[in-house]
């Protein structure tokens, strides 16, 4: 299966950033990838008030997405906000295309290194596997990665892939923790990783987190095999699904579990 990771930056205008959307998903369908998938946040980059700009999915930013998957014949996957109870949002992830509608609600949300994401978004609930030409895929949002049971959760309903998206604060250490939770994600799930983040904006951090690039595709193995530099770019890789039985049968993680001890 050969996906597209649109590592990008995004901006405070949603409008803006579809377009930048359409772009990118136009250079994906012309390099043949069957999946692309954009950074978290991608509706309007954090530190942008988030609520006046929440839409729901049947809103007209996410037909956006909608049409431009129907025009490249992909599937998109892209970071978006949706209004929640209280003023809050809930910071989702749209995968729609080609026989694909779903949506992912972020879990685990960004409460640590001085940021509070909880303040203005609320938790989701519930786990998201999407089937692309019946390979299943799970779906998972940025802090999410520092959460194995996630992970594994995909591999239990048949998740050979994660596509994650996210949008990774900067920050002393940052992209080192970032290197090694993805590649530690993939090895104690045996599936493929396919972690994009949002490109580095080449500002001074501020609180709200922005991006750092190095988007990655990690093999089942925990191998990194593709990378990115910190600037906007385009990855494009063939993933050997087949390759995860194989690795599966060799590192048995999963059948070698004992989650009965830990309930």
């Amino acid at each position: 299966m050969r996906i597209a990771l649109s590592q990008l930056t995004t901006g405070p205008d949603p409008d803006k950033n579809l377009r930048l959307i359409e772009e990118w998903a136009r250079r994906a369908a012309d390099a043949e990838a069957r999946i692309v998938v954009f950074p978290e946040a991608a509706m309007a980059c954090f530190g942008t008030p988030l609520a006046p700009l929440a839409e729901p999915l049947a809103g007209p930013w996410a037909d956006g997405v909608r049409q431009i998957a129907r025009a490249t014949r992909l599937v998109v996957v892209a970071g978006m906000f949706t209004p929640a109870p209280g003023g809050r949002v809930t910071n989702t992830l749209l995968a729609t295309g080609d026989g694909v509608e779903a949506a992912y609600d972020k879990i685990h949300l960004y409460d640590a290194f001085g940021y509070r994401e909880s303040d203005t978004v609320a938790a989701g609930s519930g786990t998201t596997v999407i089937d692309v030409d019946g390979v299943r895929l799970g779906l998972a949002t940025c802090y999410d990665i520092r959460f194995p049971e996630l992970f594994r959760a995909h591999a239990d309903a048949g998740a050979v892939a994660t596509l994650l998206a996210a949008s990774w604060g900067a920050g002393p250490g940052k992209l080192d923790q970032w290197e090694l939770l993805v590649r530690a994600r993939a090895l104690d799930a045996t599936v493929w990783l396919a972690a994009v983040d949002q490109a580095d904006p080449g500002a001074e951090p501020g609180p709200a987190p922005t991006g750092i690039g190095h988007s990655r595709i990690v093999g089942p193995d925990g191998t990194v095999r593709h990378t990115l530099g910190a600037e906007p770019g385009l990855l494009v890789a063939d993933l050997d699904i087949d390759e995860v039985a194989a690795v599966r049968q060799k590192t048995s993680v999963l059948a070698n579990r004992r989650p009965e001890l830990w309930r």
